[in-house]
């Protein structure tokens, strides 16, 4: 009985020392001050050597969504107390490994992004940094449609990731 009484005391007092350090807290690891309230997340420009129409916005929105849907915060237009702003920088494709005939039997699609962000809040937790994930396939797929899509996803995927563990789930 006084174990469960004391564990239930330790539990409300672990609780109370977390809401009051002026940080929400979330299972999901966010970790955003109690001022910041929305975010906005401006287009991406591709400004990589090598174009591929479309995935700017594809990034774009991968990355509001994210945050969206793993964070407390409000997406807005304008005047956003967290901006994410910046460029897909590369989009590159290398062959990886090479048959006996010295043909390409595995290629390498690498996507990079460079990423300003500004904590309107707090100037010196803003930063720039560039993000860069690739995804393998075989040489005999054509990088487009489906293969393509499951390229960009993988890849969107780990960078968006990254930004959101850089930005909010600071630990």
């Amino acid at each position: 009985m006084i174990y469960r009484s004391l564990k239930s005391v330790l539990v409300i007092v672990i609780f109370m020392t977390i809401t009051s350090c002026g940080f929400g807290y979330s299972l999901s690891g966010v970790s955003i001050p109690d001022n910041i309230k929305t975010y906005q997340v401006d287009f991406f420009q591709n400004q990589a050597s090598y174009v591929e129409p479309g995935i700017e916005r594809t990034f774009t929105l991968q990355l509001q969504d994210l945050i969206l849907n793993q964070s407390s915060l409000d997406l807005v237009n304008k005047k956003g107390d967290y901006i994410y702003q910046g460029e897909i920088t590369r989009f590159y494709i290398a062959p990886m490994t090479a048959t006996a005939n010295n043909t390409a039997s595995q290629n390498r699609v690498t996507i990079e992004v460079n990423l300003r962000f500004t904590n309107t809040k707090d100037d010196e937790a803003s930063f720039e940094k560039k993000y860069s994930f690739f995804y393998d396939y075989s040489s005999t797929t054509q990088l487009q449609g489906p293969a393509l899509d499951t390229a960009l996803e993988v890849i969107f995927d780990q960078i968006t990731q990254d930004i959101f563990a850089d930005t909010l789930a600071q630990w």
